[in-house]
């Protein structure tokens, strides 16, 4: 019998049968707390493997978003089919809060994460609610959430023409676009008004077309659903510099000062998942962001999308 310890952030339920079972019994309550909460944390419910993991996403009953799909820049390989690693990208690399994929026009509702194998050190999933982000962002600076309300933004990305596990943001335009020449990539890119410029190594500057920085959601709660902490923090390699990764979507510069606001609140409101092996957690993409600590030693924590 599954026992809730706690109702705050994340919600916490402590298991002791099937999570599949109890993805299927509980699916309405569970939908409930989500909206409300916006994290589910399922311990000890016995999920070893990546089968037993895609069971219990398959159990949860929505359609699946396949990372094939996805215009996701991060470099990911599939386990099954609705399962894959939440990141390649090296162990010493921070991953800053975003909500996923929402530099881009397509992205999924909700999360589902598993930690297979633990670090050893560190690797935390840092979460934070962004509905309390964009409240106290707009008591403390109104004018810059209005710029955000009122102008959109618009994110600039080079993609390498093969993939790049070095990177956080190392999935090749190939794969990004899921295309396989230079004309199929040009025709998605404007199926999806992206501008876009070819590079002399094969790369591609892509800029997306103006995305909103806040959302309202069905209950009328305001968020700061966008990806402008991770890129303005941690978009940089060889090829991305994230001085140039955001703009305003009228083209405008977004200031240093007025993101640091921004990050400052959202590291204070920020709660890090410590793993342990086994746990299932359950996030609405568009109510709470998510990142990735560095850490030591192994970790290896897998990921399936919900439309």
């Amino acid at each position: 019998m599954a026992q809730n310890s706690n109702d705050g952030f994340p919600v916490v339920i402590e298991g002791g049968g099937s999570l599949p079972d109890y993805m299927t019994a509980q699916k309405t309550v569970l939908d409930e707390r989500l909206v409300k909460n916006g994290a589910i944390l399922f311990r000890g419910f016995g999920v070893v493997t990546a089968s037993d993991f895609d069971a219990a996403v398959a159990s949860y009953g929505e359609a699946s978003f396949t990372y094939a799909e996805s215009l996701s820049n991060a470099v990911r390989v599939n386990v099954t089919e609705r399962v894959f690693t939440a990141n390649e990208a090296p162990p010493q690399t921070s991953i800053f809060l975003h909500h996923e994929m929402a530099q881009t026009p397509i992205y999924p509702s909700k999360l589902f994460f598993f930690c297979e194998i633990a670090a050893g050190e560190g690797g935390a999933t840092p979460i934070c609610r962004s509905d309390i982000l964009l409240e106290q962002l707009r008591a403390q600076h109104p004018a810059l959430v209005a710029e955000f309300a009122a102008k959109g933004v618009r994110y600039t990305n080079v993609m390498p023409p093969t993939d790049d596990a070095g990177s956080g943001q190392g999935r090749s335009w190939r794969s990004t676009l899921n295309v396989d020449s230079r004309d199929a990539a040009e025709t998605r890119l404007g199926s999806l008004d992206y501008e876009w410029q070819w590079q002399a190594d094969d790369s591609l500057r892509a800029t997306t077309p103006v995305l909103d920085a806040i959302r309202t959601l069905d209950d009328g709660r305001e968020v700061f659903f966008n990806q402008l902490i991770a890129a303005f923090r941690g978009w940089q390699d060889a090829r991305n510099n994230p001085s140039k990764a955001i703009s305003f979507g009228d083209g405008t510069p977004i200031a240093a000062d007025d993101m640091a606001v921004a990050i400052t609140l959202s590291d204070a409101l920020t709660y890090d998942l410590q793993w342990q092996a086994g746990d299932v957690v359950l996030l609405d993409n568009f109510l709470v962001m998510h990142g990735r600590r560095p850490f030591v030693g192994k970790r290896r924590v897998l990921a399936s999308l919900i439309s």
